[in-house]
């Protein structure tokens, strides 16, 4: 049948097309296939860069010169008659690839189909470059390929793992060209195919993948037996190999050195299937050990397998009953070399070759928990290769640990019981009764202090100090500071006695103490591990606080005496609740009550330490340097003597005595502190009575005139000798119009006549001397500002007793008198004067011989020139 004729606006479209050199390929050479196979021809346009798809036309011829249309991508009417209904059922269809390609697809060749395909591309160009079509020739062969299995139907083959197996498939060809068989065997498991071994159509062999190393070991094998039997080697099975197995034959032909594969059949050949190894691993389900004892666990083995297999063993530990391997600890194991890998305190050996035990020596609380048993069955493979045939776990074996722990008791007892403060405390911790206290066990102590209340409050104890189990000794933060500082101490004096020391006890210590011995196990790791605590019983340690009390009485075994005799005082001493005391005596002097003179003021004199070091305190007589003496007696007696005692020494007399506890060493604290009664020395004279007052002529003066100050003392009363009468007289100052100040001592005089002067920082001189029996006179020389302000004068008269011994009286002061010190106006300003009037006649002279200058120089050169405008003009 004719092409028809393509229509106006087909053509229209195939002018848009660009073809620039197209060129139209098919295979090269001859095609061959095989009757009942599929044909299918490639055919694509190169140089092709149109914007649509390119449109194909096929043909056929079975001599190669007339050829009829089979089929057409773009014209449905294109194919004739006799292929429509093969086209219309699907065993020719053409399926396009690219824009440029299309495929031609013959389902089913026949004989009939041996012959030349073309390929074309119609064109509308208007100028022909390239080519536009290509024709390829097909050959169709008898099918002459025979495959099957050795044996129908295909047999089932049931196998344990290791076992060996063959398969065999039969393939053979009667073709008469030339052709080559390639074979593949594949496992096929449900959906998942895999590769085992293939030999190539030119007898190369390749494994498939997870195939190489057995392949490579020797494992599986390919080879041919006869001429047409083709076998399949496994030596030892594997659970992978279970499946079915499929034998796949290809033939191929070589056509101009090229290979093409004409057809391939594939057969089923056998069905494997592996039974699994039957394994089941027995433990003892509990057991209880003894700490300290073996644990002896044995895993034993039942399997169906008799061959030999060796077996893989290894032991898990963990806390959990279940059987995860997750948070396990692997204890030992046993590879199927008989080697055993396990630590030193745990061994795994074999009774037989079916019972294998765990052996952990000392065993400890730690070793409670679950055992597991894994054992895995190896069986050789080729070339000297192991797999694994079976594994099993066993259910866990629970091990419980018992401790026979020590039996003992704790006795605590208050060796040094404080009665007063700072005493020492000493509590003894002893451990009695023991039993079952091996060489592993070590005995540690706790020490606690729970306060004392009288009530029913429930209050929370307070840890001392606790040992560890490597003697390491820690301090709780009550008795922190205390401990480093020596005042605790915490000492282990036997393997069964703890002490405990306080060194100065406090009323804050006072409470319960009680103490906690813990026994401690060794682990095989040298750690230890407390199992067991024991409580004593508490110890109170309680002091009644009462005050501490101390009396001192002084008496005067000679309550009349003169002056001039010696003075005695004995101070007797009596303590309570005092412990140990020792006594610090101190003696005091005051004014008696209506003495004037010095009111209100207590003086020292002398003291002696508690350890009887005597000390000179304010006693500044240096007459008298050795006059006064204070000795201890007894323990609770002091004497005080005041030898030539003078008027003056009238007054009161105490002893003030301190009592000083011991607090360790040469240490001493004061405990308490008591006045003795008073002693009063009261001389019943009918002496004279002196006065003392203070006159000047020149109470206000001019700065740099001389200021006179008499000091004059009047005597009242008896009739006296001036040679019997002698005065220390001292003269002070003080500068400002109050008495607001501290007093400067100016000059002094004593009653033998010696001066003594006291320090100033201005320039004015003072002088002192005596003018008659009872007046002094003071003189300033040369008065300055500074020498203003209030002035008295103080007495002390010494007066002869009728024995001979100068005695002195009680110190008198004269009323202050207030001296003036007034500026000289004329001498203040005569000299800035005389400055003034030299500087200002200087700077008139100055001034005046400026002014002659500029007048000389400056005036005399103007009118010059003034006289000659004067001439011009004029002429």
């Amino acid at each position: 049948m004719g092409r028809p004729a393509p229509r106006p606006l087909l053509l229209a479209l195939l002018s848009l097309a660009v073809c620039r050199g197209r060129v139209v390929r098919v295979p090269a050479g001859t095609l061959v296939r095989v009757v009942g196979t599929e044909l299918v021809i490639p055919c694509n346009v190169s140089d092709y860069d149109g914007p649509s798809e390119q449109n194909f036309d096929w043909s056929f011829s079975s001599s190669g010169s007339s050829f009829v249309e089979l089929a057409s991508t773009w014209e449905v009417g294109f194919p004739a008659q006799l292929y429509r209904e093969r086209l219309q059922r699907g065993d020719i269809l053409l399926r396009r690839t690219a824009n440029d390609a299309v495929e031609l697809h013959i389902k089913n060749v026949q004989p009939s189909d041996q012959g030349h395909y073309k390929c074309s591309t119609p064109s509308t160009d208007a100028t022909v470059q390239g080519n536009y079509e290509d024709t390829v020739q097909v050959k169709v062969l008898a099918d002459a390929l025979v495959v099957g299995p050795s044996s129908r139907p295909p047999p089932g083959l049931s196998l344990r793992e290791g076992e060996p197996f063959e398969l065999r498939c039969i393939a053979s060809t009667t073709s008469p060209l030339h052709t080559h068989l390639a074979l593949r065997w594949e496992l096929h498991r449900g959906p998942v195919h895999r590769s085992i071994l293939a030999l190539s159509h030119e007898g190369r062999f390749h494994p498939g993948p997870g195939y190489e190393q057995r392949y490579h070991s020797g494992d599986v094998r390919l080879d041919t037996v006869g001429s047409d039997a083709y076998r399949l080697s496994v030596a030892r099975a594997l659970s992978a190999d279970q499946g079915s197995y499929r034998c796949v034959v290809s033939e191929w032909i070589t056509e101009q050195g090229s290979w093409q594969e004409i057809q391939e059949k594939a057969v089923e050949v056998a069905t494997v299937v592996i039974q699994p190894t039957a394994l089941q691993l027995a433990v003892p389900r509990t057991v209880s050990v003894t700490e300290g004892k073996d644990l002896d666990l044995s895993c034993n083995i039942t399997t169906d397998r008799v061959d030999d297999v060796r077996p893989e063993v290894t032991w898990y530990f963990k806390k959990t009953p279940d059987t995860s391997l997750l948070a396990s600890h692997m204890l030992a194991r046993l590879d199927r070399d008989s080697l055993v890998h396990s630590s030193p305190h745990v061994a795994l050996s074999h009774v037989d070759t079916r019972s294998y035990h765990l052996l952990v020596r000392d065993v400890s609380k730690e070793n409670s928990g679950y055992y597991l048993c894994l054992v895995a069955l190896w069986a050789p493979g080729h070339n000297r290769s192991w797999h694994k045939v079976a594994e099993a776990m066993s259910a866990p074996s629970g091990v419980s640990v018992t401790w026979l722990e020590p039996e003992y008791q704790v006795y605590l007892n208050a060796s040094k019981v404080p009665g007063f403060s700072d005493d020492p405390t000493e509590l003894q911790c002893r451990v009695i009764d023991t039993k079952r206290l091996e060489a592993s066990v070590r005995l540690t102590v706790s020490w606690y202090y729970r306060m004392t209340r009288r009530n029913d409050d429930v209050v929370a104890s307070e840890l001392l100090a606790v040992m560890d189990g490597d003697w390491t000794l820690r301090y709780g933060e009550r008795s922190k500071q205390r401990a480093q500082d020596g005042e605790f101490i915490f000492s282990k004096e036997h393997t069964d006695t703890f002490n405990f020391r306080i060194q100065r006890t406090t009323e804050e210590d006072r409470g319960n103490y009680y103490c906690v011995v813990s026994a401690w196990t060794r682990q095989r790791n040298n750690s230890w591990v407390k199992s067991k605590d024991v409580f004593s019983k508490p110890v109170n340690i309680f002091w009644a606080s009462e005050d501490s009390v101390l009396v001192v009485k002084a008496r005067q075994p000679k309550p009349f005496f003169a002056a001039g005799n010696t003075f005695e005082m004995t101070c007797k001493v009596s303590s309570k609740n005092i412990k140990s005391p020792r006594y610090s005596v101190l003696i005091t002097a005051e004014k008696p009550v209506g003495d004037l003179s010095s009111p209100n003021e207590t003086k020292y004199i002398i003291s002696l330490d508690q350890d009887s070091v005597v000390k000179l305190e304010n006693w500044t007589d240096a007459s008298r340097v050795d006059g006064v003496v204070l000795e201890k007696v007894q323990e609770d007696e002091f004497r005080y003597r005041m030898y030539q005692t003078q008027v003056s020494d009238a007054g009161l007399y105490r002893c003030m005595v301190t009592a000083w506890s011991p607090i360790g060493g040469s240490l001493w604290r004061e405990a308490a502190t008591s006045l003795s009664n008073p002693i009063e020395i009261d001389f019943q004279t009918s002496g004279p009575t002196f006065n003392a007052s203070v006159h000047s002529d020149t109470p206000s003066v001019t700065r740099g005139d001389l200021i006179k100050l008499f000091c004059i003392v009047t005597v009242e009363g008896a009739v006296l000798d001036p040679d019997d009468m002698a005065f220390d007289v001292s003269w002070f100052a003080v500068h400002s119009f109050g008495l607001d100040k501290a007093p400067i001592l100016l000059s002094s005089l004593d009653r033998k006549g010696v001066v003594t002067t006291g320090q100033r920082d201005w320039k004015s001189t003072v002088s002192l001397e005596r003018v008659s029996v009872l007046e002094f006179l003071l003189q300033v020389h040369s008065s300055e500002d500074q020498d203003f302000g209030n002035y008295y004068c103080s007495v002390t008269p010494w007066v002869r007793s009728p024995t001979g011994s100068w005695q002195r009286e009680a110190e008198i002061h004269s009323r202050p008198i207030f001296i003036t010190v007034k500026m000289d106006v004329l001498n203040a300003f005569k000299y800035p004067l005389l400055i003034g009037v030299g500087l200002s006649t200087v700077i008139g002279l100055l001034s005046c011989l400026i002014g002659y200058c500029s007048s000389h120089w400056c005036c005399k050169k103007e009118v010059g020139l003034g006289a000659l405008s004067f001439l011009h003009v004029k002429f």
